[in-house]
Parts: structure tokens; C-alpha cells; sequence
């Protein structure tokens, strides 16, 4: 593929793409590029992601809407010595973009064009496009999809690098699996910017860049502009061919049980079925894999309990059934009755704009901690003992337990095709808090912390790759993985995210980011 100095575009992008104009078909930005600074009325807006815990203070925001405006403002942040780092949705939950060491933030959730693009023969999606936006252009277009995650106001730029997943995965695969081609700003030796496009093609010379941008991590090369998606097999020149169909509907189950009603055995017993039924349930292929489980379980002290749920595409043969199958299954021998259980079908993209974690309904809930684990197996009896004892402490603990159904179609892809090693997992854990007051920050992370530390107290406080755990999602970052007095393992942080692909990525780095101009606290390093 070809790279461009400085201004102007790769080939494909603004030509060849049987598009008018730019390449949104003569569509031009309506502004941008837009610099903040600290005496402008719209500064303070700027600086706080979903995050409420970390706002920066840059010397200017800079807000893009091309990627010819990326290049130029990159090429200002790295003539001028100024740490530059790079923001889509705001999702991401640790302190890598609200960081006092970053000088310039390039804003670009302003770019979200999503389009067919005739040339590549996929789908471009600008990396500012939030899903549900994603999700609406291509199925009121095309009626197709790809299986991204269920938060709406997620930026496709960071969710798609770090290896992105929702609920059409298991019987779809992660959302890089489609990935077909990414346009990256890389900044050279000479510290110049260049636009390199890298596809999945196996003779571009640019492919270890689109293969680190399969699993590899937002923050880490340059600045993602687009990406373009396809299902790799499709050989249909019709864009409605080249990406899995969207379903109608939704079918969601749901079980929800009151702390009242259940004892310490009864937890067990809930917690031990659902990880054995995604034990049983996981194998791509199966009428079950089109199940996306999850359990969601909280502090005694916050209603309405312990959820136990489901989402299935209901045009699948036997939706309903497969669905009270597995309620029923993991409700077996609990001791007591779900106070709430019923099944709903709405149509898809009712469901795909669920408004997600990122927006709770309270305003002032907006400080956020999170932790995360990939699981090969349920969770052994040990790991439910320390859960339950946290959330039947006396003392209140904000920690909230998602488990959510992972396998099926991803694990068809081995570990070293995308830079998404974990392909034998069944479920993502997040242990994630979240309060509205500064002052509850220290004593709110002590708590989570400490809960982390007992699940996984076999194996230094992490969640260290063995029979039953499998390292950490970098979608979910957590830098107390990188402290040695947290995680007592001597397993890196780096082998937790990224197992043995690490040093290829490091490679990548060295090539595409010599200088190390984008990084964070848990970025990929230069190789010594």
C-alpha cells in the first residue's frame, strides 16, 4: 500500500473509490481543524472523557475532521516537543489520554463517516463514528452488521484496536476478525507525519501494521483516521454480501434474584452454573453459541440483586427455547426463585442502542474503576467464596461483577492471526466501580482492589494465564497490573494483555513509532 508525506491521501481513499469529492462522496468537513486552548470558553468541555476521576490540561485541544488535518496537527505537536495523545469516544477508563504529561489532545470524534468504499470493496469507518452509529448506517443501508460492542457511545477507534467484542460474537467472531484494512498517522525517525494504509493482504508491506491494529491496543502506533471492514471470505461485489446480515430482532432473557433469598450456597451454586453451562455452551458452530450469556452481580446493599441474562438473535431457529434452556440451567438447584424472570424481543437495532455502561442515568456517577480477566473455565469454588464474602460484607463495596459469554466464533481463529491471543476463553470478567464523589476515590479503589486481589490470591493477585484464567482484555486497562506491589505474579503486565505476541508488536513499534511519540502507561515499548 502506499504511504503519503505529509498532506494528501493513499490511493484508495480519495481516488479509486467511485466516490465524488473527498471520500464521503463530495461530503466536506463542516469545520475542523477547531484549537482549544486554555482561555477558551470551551476548554473545561474538553478535558474529561467518561472518566470523571482524570481531566488533563493540555495546551490545546485540537478537533479534526480529516485526515489531512491529523497529519498537519501532528506534525505541530512533534516540531514543537509536545506529547501528543488521541481521543474518539472517551471510553477508555484509565489515565492515558487525561494525563498532565500530554500537551496536545487531538479530538477526532468529529470524524464518523461510514460509507462503502467501491475500491477496497469493504465498509470505511472513520474512527470517530461512535457504534450506534456504526450500527444505524449499515443496517438501514445494507442491512448488515459486524459484532462490535452494545455501548452506542463507544468510539469505534479504540474499541476496534484493542480487538473489540459484543453480542453477536459467539456466533460471529470478535469485530478485528473483519477488519480488512486500517489508515494509521505513523510519525517517522525524522519525526515527520505520513499516512500509511495497511491491509490484511498478505503482500502488503504494511501488513504487521494492520495485524497490530487487530488486538494490539489504541495509543500505541499513531493515530487511527478509518478502518475498513469485510467478512475475509466474501467475494461479492454487493456491499449487502460483504458483511454479516444485521438480525431483525433480539430475543433477552433475564433471571434476577434478591440478596434476601439467597444464602451462601445458593450463590455458589448460581455463580458455579453459569460458568459451567459456557463450559458446556461455547463450542462455535452450536445452536448454543448463538447465546451471549452474562451475570451480573453487585454489593448486598444495591437492588435489585443478582442478574442472570441473555441476548439471542430471534430469528435463529429455536430462539425461545434456547434461551429458557438457559435460564433454566443455570437457575437449577439455586434454592430459591428468581423474584423477576421473563424473556422480550425487540427489534435489532432497538437493542444494538442500548445505552450501555458509559451512560448510567446519573450525572453525578461519572468517576470509574476497572479490572478485568479472560476465563477458560467458570470461576472454581475458592475465587465464588472470595466474591460472595466481598459482596455480603458489612461495609458497603461499590464493585460491580459482569461476566459476559465470549468463545464460540472467536475461538476458530488462532492466536497469532490477529494480535488478540486470547482464542480459547469462554467468558470476559469486569470487576467495575463507579461513585460521584472525589473524596470516596482512595477508599473506593481499596475496596476493588482488594476484591481483584482475593479472586486471584492463587496466582499474585492477577489473573495469570492457567486452566482457568487467561490474562486481561487492554480494552479494559488496568495499570495495577504494571505495579509490582499489586501484582505479585513476575508475570508482566504485557504477557497478561498480550501473551506471546508482545514482541511482534514491539517490532511494529519500532518500525512505525521509532520515536515513541504515542504512549501510556500500559503502551507497547520499544524493544531494548
Amino acid at each position: 500500500m502506499t504511504e503519503v508525506q505529509s498532506r494528501g491521501y493513499p490511493n484508495g481513499v480519495g481516488a479509486g473509490t467511485g466516490l465524488s469529492g473527498d471520500a464521503r462522496g463530495g461530503h466536506h468537513p463542516a469545520f475542523g481543524p477547531s484549537t482549544i486552548t486554555p482561555g477558551d470558553p470551551r476548554y473545561q468541555s474538553m478535558l474529561r472523557g467518561t472518566n470523571h476521576r482524570f481531566a488533563g490540561s493540555p495546551d490545546y485541544v485540537r478537533v479534526v475532521t480529516s485526515t489531512e488535518q491529523v497529519v498537519d496537527a501532528v506534525n505541530e505537536a512533534v516540531a514543537s516537543g509536545r506529547r501528543i495523545a488521541v481521543r474518539s469516544g472517551g471510553h477508555g477508563l484509565e489515565n492515558f489520554i487525561a494525563n498532565p504529561e500530554v500537551k496536545v489532545l487531538l479530538d477526532v470524534s468529529e470524524m464518523t463517516a461510514v460509507y462503502y468504499d467501491s475500491g477496497r470493496r469493504a465498509f470505511a469507518i472513520e474512527s470517530g463514528a461512535m457504534l450506534g452509529h456504526v450500527f444505524r448506517v449499515l443496517f438501514k443501508g445494507w442491512g448488515v452488521t459486524v459484532p462490535a460492542g452494545m455501548c452506542p457511545d463507544v468510539g469505534v477507534g479504540g474499541h476496534f484496536a484493542g480487538g473489540g467484542f459484543g453480542p453477536l460474537s459467539r456466533s460471529l467472531g470478535a469485530v478485528v476478525d473483519y477488519l480488512y484494512a486500517v489508515e494509521v498517522v505513523v510519525v517517522g525517525e525524522d519525526g515527520t507525519a505520513r499516512v500509511v494504509v495497511a491491509t490484511r493482504e498478505e503482500d502488503d508491506p504494511h501488513r504487521e501494521l494492520w495485524w497490530a491494529h487487530t488486538g494490539g491496543g489504541g495509543g500505541n502506533f499513531g493515530v487511527v483516521t478509518r478502518y475498513w471492514v469485510r467478512t475475509p471470505d466474501a467475494t461479492s461485489s454487493d456491499p449487502a454480501e460483504l458483511l454479516p446480515k444485521a438480525p431483525a430482532a433480539t430475543r433477552t432473557g433475564m433471571a434476577i434474584w434478591s440478596w434476601d433469598g439467597l444464602t451462601e450456597e445458593s450463590f455458589t451454586t448460581l455463580l458455579r452454573n453459569f460458568g459451567t453451562w459456557c463450559e458446556n455452551n461455547s463450542a462455535p458452530g452450536t445452536p448454543q453459541a448463538n447465546v451471549f450469556p452474562y451475570f451480573h452481580g453487585t454489593h448486598h446493599s444495591t437492588p435489585p440483586g443478582l442478574a442472570v441474562g441473555g441476548l439471542v438473535d430471534d430469528g435463529v431457529d429455536g430462539a425461545e427455547e434456547l434461551m429458557t434452556a438457559f435460564l433454566t440451567e443455570v437457575g437449577e438447584g439455586v434454592g430459591a426463585p428468581p423474584m423477576m424472570s421473563f424473556q422480550d424481543v425487540q427489534p435489532w437495532l432497538y437493542a444494538a442502542a442500548y445505552p450501555g455502561y458509559g451512560d448510567p442515568g446519573n450525572p453525578g456517577v461519572r468517576r470509574f474503576k476497572i479490572k478485568a480477566a479472560y476465563l477458560r473455565k467458570g470461576y472454581t469454588d475458592r475465587q465464588i467464596a472470595a466474591i460472595h464474602r466481598h459482596f455480603r460484607a458489612e461495609e458497603y463495596n461499590p464493585t460491580q461483577l459482569l461476566l459476559v459469554g465470549y468463545g464460540g466464533q472467536v475461538n476458530t481463529v488462532a492466536p497469532d492471526a490477529t494480535a488478540t491471543a486470547q482464542r480459547d476463553s469462554i467468558l470476559k470478567a469486569a470487576y467495575l466501580g463507579a461513585w460521584a464523589s472525589e473524596g470516596e476515590d482512595e477508599t473506593n479503589i481499596a475496596r476493588m482492589r482488594d476484591l481483584f486481589a482475593d479472586v486471584y490470591a492463587h496466582s499474585g493477585g492477577v489473573p495469570v494465564p492457567d486452566d482457568v484464567s487467561d490474562g486481561a482484555y487492554i480494552n479494559y486497562p488496568d495499570s495495577d497490573l504494571a505495579d509490582p506491589e499489586l501484582n505479585t505474579s513476575g508475570v508482566p503486565w504485557h504477557t497478561l494483555y498480550y501473551k506471546d505476541n508482545y514482541p511482534r508488536l514491539q517490532q511494529v513499534k519500532k518500525r512505525y513509532d521509532p520515536t515513541n511519540q504515542f504512549r501510556h502507561s500500559l503502551s507497547i515499548r520499544l524493544p531494548e
